[in-house]
């Protein structure tokens, strides 16, 4: 079942709010990494692709909004992604596939992420974790 547009964009316009915040961004990103070692490994992998350090931890930072949509979507829950979850999602246009199965998040991914690589890896992640 798709995340309705209202979930997403009150994920978007929370963490607006909260950027002004000293200790956001790190807090939401620290707590990604530590529930999803497995998107954090397979983002590490991507470094180089990502434009390096900063590139990963922009990701993660918005792996991390797109996991708290799929939260408030569950009733709270997240599921915890393997490694065998993110081979299932790969394979075709991680774009195209996010676009019909989740579009406001596809929409969330276009307008926020510029770098192709970045797009791409992102919808691979949102159809991980929709599964």
């Amino acid at each position: 079942m798709p995340i309705k547009k209202e979930t997403m964009a009150g994920v978007v316009a929370e963490a607006s709010q909260r950027m002004s915040e000293p200790n956001y961004s790190a807090t939401l990103v620290g707590g990604f990494v530590q529930a999803q070692p497995s998107i954090v490994a397979y983002v590490t992998a991507h470094e180089d692709e990502l434009g390096g350090a900063d590139g990963v931890v922009n990701l993660i930072f918005h792996a991390a909004l797109i996991g708290q949509a799929y939260q408030r979507h569950n009733g709270g829950r997240i599921r915890v992604v393997s490694f065998d979850d993110l081979d299932r999602a790969s394979g075709g246009d991680s774009m195209e596939l996010l676009a019909i199965a989740q579009p406001f998040v596809h929409g969330f991914i276009e307008e926020n992420v510029p770098a192709k690589v970045a797009r791409a890896i992102l919808a691979l992640l949102s159809l991980a974790l929709d599964r």
